[in-house]
């Protein structure tokens, strides 16, 4: 079946915007892309761009309700009142919260995440609502004994999803997973999601086993920073997509690069929690496949992408202290192309490309201070929200619609769950 949609711009990222453009859709795949002129009008979007869907590379869907948890706090302790808020849900809880977590990205415009997801839920929750995933099971400790119940969830969560999901296995992070456990989990293929270098406290506690980090890790301290220490025991490499990477220096970003990690920069996340300012620049100039992602509202306000470009461009112009440090269009770039990139799928998605998916948004700027258009990628980075969002396509197929998407019950269900986090009602029943 063809379709054709069209707007005032067409942004493809792999080459320039197409004024008054338009784009051919066939059986879920890009069929051309164009003017308008010379495909038609189809559905027509005025005062709007039409852009790749756009490609969370780090979430927590089953998260969605944690925003303000222990704002202020430092990294430990904010981690420590996460895991015993986390102890009072359980599955039906987590599955509320992550369907919720999951229709915000599609409202956000996003087509694609790649998910740590604690329980699995958010694996469910995209399947069920047509977000492309995927999602890592996360697996803590020191035993790789532990990798064997986490496959065991994994092939039970299996069962329950379409082809769009696809389930790995996610290692937390150096301070709380062995680098036997990490081997097990490479050893098994696939995207390994995993979070490197984000904190003072991480490298207070690899580095001289100090700090609040002690009181909740079982691994011992390597002595060597997170980069460093995965690389000595030979875990980087492409399948390893490393969250964060704040605290790396010069000689572990050429680490990263002759390993060819990818990275998922987050840039909300890391300001609110107080952890600075990654090195995008040099990630970026050492060759990096580097993407961009929200994190989860337990770190950061919102899974809104638009907010996380212009936090992107904000603190790398601040942190080089130059208005060209990162220019909207590239901000662009890595929310789509490189967010592909980092996690396998340039291929298929991240650009508007004959052959790709047809995984697509439009973003209406109608009524913003960007109209009339001068710059078309500046107008979508600095003036886009969910609130703009009138379509998310994910294969071709509606997954979002402005106006038309009832998700009432999804919120309903999520605010219930938060108020067990907040010890208002009895901890959910253990199953």
């Amino acid at each position: 079946m063809s379709r054709v949609l069209s707007a005032d711009w067409v942004l493809p990222i792999e080459g320039p915007p197409i004024e008054d453009g338009a784009v051919l859709l066939e059986d879920g795949r890009i069929a051309a892309v164009g003017t308008r002129a010379e495909l038609g009008d189809g559905e027509r979007f005025e005062g709007a761009a039409l852009l790749p869907g756009l490609v969370n590379a780090h979430t927590h869907l089953e998260y969605a309700v944690y925003a303000g948890f222990g704002d202020g706090l430092h990294f430990g302790p904010w981690l420590a009142l996460h895991i015993e808020r986390k102890a009072r849900i359980g599955w039906n809880e987590f599955l509320a919260i992550a369907r919720l977590g999951a229709a915000e990205c599609l409202r956000s415009g996003v087509t694609t995440v790649a998910d740590a997801s604690y329980s699995g839920a958010g694996a469910v929750a995209a399947s069920e609502l047509g977000l492309r995933a995927l999602v890592g099971l996360e697996v803590f400790g020191a035993d790789p004994a532990r990798l064997h119940d986490v496959e065991e969830r994994r092939r039970e969560l299996a069962a329950q999803l379409d082809g769009d999901v696809e389930l790995g296995i996610s290692p937390h992070a150096p301070y709380s997973v062995s680098p036997d456990l990490y081997r097990a989990v490479l050893a098994g293929g696939g995207l390994a999601i995993t979070h490197v270098a984000e904190s003072d406290d991480e490298l207070a506690y690899l580095l001289r086993g100090e700090g609040p980090i002690a009181a909740v890790s079982d691994i011992p301290p390597p002595g060597m920073t997170p980069v460093r220490h995965l690389a000595a025991e030979g875990l980087l490499g492409p399948s390893l997509l490393a969250a964060h990477c704040v605290k790396v220096d010069a000689e572990e970003i050429v680490l990263l690069a002759e390993h060819d990690v990818p990275v998922a920069h987050c840039p909300r996340s890391n300001a609110v929690l107080g952890c600075g300012i990654a090195p995008l620049a040099e990630l970026r100039a050492a060759g990096l496949r580097v993407g961009l992602g929200t994190d989860s509202p337990a770190s950061t306000p919102s899974f809104d992408m638009f907010e996380e470009l212009r936090a992107a461009v904000f603190v790398a112009r601040a942190r080089g202290a130059s208005p060209d440090a990162l220019s909207a269009r590239d901000a662009l770039e890595l929310a789509t192309l490189g967010s592909a990139s980092a996690l396998g799928l340039d291929a298929e998605t991240g650009s508007l490309a004959p052959g790709k998916r047809a995984d697509l948004t439009v973003v209406s700027l109608a009524g913003s201070p960007y109209l009339p258009w001068e710059d078309p990628a500046a107008a979508v980075v600095f003036g886009g929200s969910p609130e703009r969002v009138e379509l998310t396509l994910v294969a071709g197929e509606e997954r979002y619609r402005k106006g038309t998407t009832a998700w009432r019950d999804l919120r309903r269900r999520a605010e219930s769950a938060r108020l067990r986090l907040l010890g208002a009602l009895p901890p959910a029943p253990k199953t």
